[in-house]
Formats: C-alpha cells, structure tokens, sequence
C-alpha cells in the first residue's frame, strides 16, 4: 500500500503542498504520478485537505496534527485502518510530484526481496560540487547496501579523493507495518534531532535500512527555489 503523508503546515516552505504543479495542488499532482500502482491513502492533518483530496477522487484519513513526523503520521494511518502487520507500507512525499512511476515500481519490488532489513529506501549519485547542498541528504552504505548514515553534511569528508559519486538520500520509504509501529514507539533521537533526519532513530536503535540505487530526474520540494525549479522544467514561468 501506498500512503502518502501531506502535512500542511510545513516549516522551511509554507503550505507548499498546496502549492499548484499544473493545474492541481502539489500532493494532488504527487498521488496522481503514483495511480493505480498500488492502493493509494494520503494521510493529511487538516480537513481542508482532506476535502481536497477526496474532491479529486483519491482516499484520505485525518491524522493528528502533532506529530513529529511524516512516519509517524503514516504510523496512526496505518492503525487507523486497521492494517494487518505483514502489510508492506510505501512511503511516497507528498512534495515529489516529479518522481518516476517505474521507479516505484522498482523500489516496491526491491522493498519486496528484503526479508532481513528493517526499513527500505533508496538513492541516486551526484557530483561531489552538488554534494554540498545542506538541503541533500547523503548516505554512506557498506558493501552490503546497508546504510552506515545520513547526513546534511558532505559525507564522506574527503582528505583525499573519494573517487566515486556521492550519494544522495530519496525521500521515499518501505517498512512492514509492525516494524513501522515499533520505529513510533521509541523517544527521537539524539543524532535525528541534531540532523533533522528521522531515519537515523533506525540507525540509533541498531536496526538495518537497506538501499536502493536508482536513477532519477525528480526534484523533492523543500524550498521555494526547489518549487520554481520544478515549474521551469514543466516550461512554467515562477512568478
């Protein structure tokens, strides 16, 4: 199942998911890449939105608004709806109306094949230039493609050369709702709340996320050059 976490009050961009990509709201844009794929839940934490997204035909259940973050509002979707804890759980941003149908496709059946990790997700490789954007998380994984860590860093710090492409982190997740459930269930971290990255509380409490390469054009919306970015790729003009 896919379910797609659409907080509204979002810190560094405002509202940005009702920003429009086309002629509908980014979250809206977002679920409509990922039609038919799977079933679809957008979890939201204000009516509004949820009247928007069931205006354009797509299910939706109203989360609290506190919660820390998008897992764990998928967390309370999940029990909400009473999902069984087999049930593999596809995480998709609400601010990535650029991401590949085929590449959901491809990390759902990656996610699929990995028995032993814990949670899933995925990257793709940079120059080491564009590494040093504070807003691209990387990772550092071992020869197993086990996540060693994230970080808004330029990681690894090259004394020498590094020699290879620097990876960066894609904002989309695979977890088992049991699993999902026990992430919710410990206090946030102190390397995730230094990081702002709720990814490394997996990492804290010893557990293994297992990563994906992939190759992508798709932009994740942070910030408001990131939304005028993605418009002068459709041919729009910011204004």
């Amino acid at each position: 199942m896919i379910i797609i976490p659409a907080r509204l009050k979002s810190s560094r961009f405002v509202e940005k998911i009702l920003r429009p990509i086309g002629d509908v709201p980014m979250f809206i844009a977002t679920a409509r890449r990922v039609e038919g794929l799977d079933r679809i839940c957008i979890a939201v934490d204000e009516e509004s939105v949820l009247e928007i997204a069931k205006n354009h035909g797509f299910d939706a259940i109203l989360t609290q608004k506190n919660h820390e973050s998008g897992t764990d509002r998928i967390n309370e979707a999940c029990a909400l709806l009473g999902l069984k804890d087999d049930e593999l759980i596809i995480n998709v941003q609400a601010d990535e109306p650029l991401i590949e149908r085929e590449n959901v496709l491809k990390f759902r059946d990656f996610a699929l094949s990995c028995e032993d990790a814990f949670m899933m997700s995925c990257y793709k490789r940079v120059e080491a230039e564009q590494a040093q954007d504070a807003n691209l998380v990387k990772v550092v994984c071992d020869k197993a493609g086990l996540a060693l860590y994230f970080s808004r860093a330029k990681i690894p710090y090259e004394r020498e050369s590094f020699g290879e492409d620097f990876r960066v982190h894609l904002g989309i997740y695979a977890y088992r709702v049991r699993a999902l459930r026990e992430f919710c269930s410990w206090e946030v971290s102190a390397l995730e709340r230094a990081e702002k990255l709720e990814q490394l509380r997996a990492l804290e409490n010893g557990k293994k996320i297992k990563m994906l390469e992939i190759k992508t054009q798709s932009v994740g919306i942070d910030t408001l050059e990131d939304y005028e970015r993605v418009l002068r790729r459709m041919g729009k003009n910011p204004s």
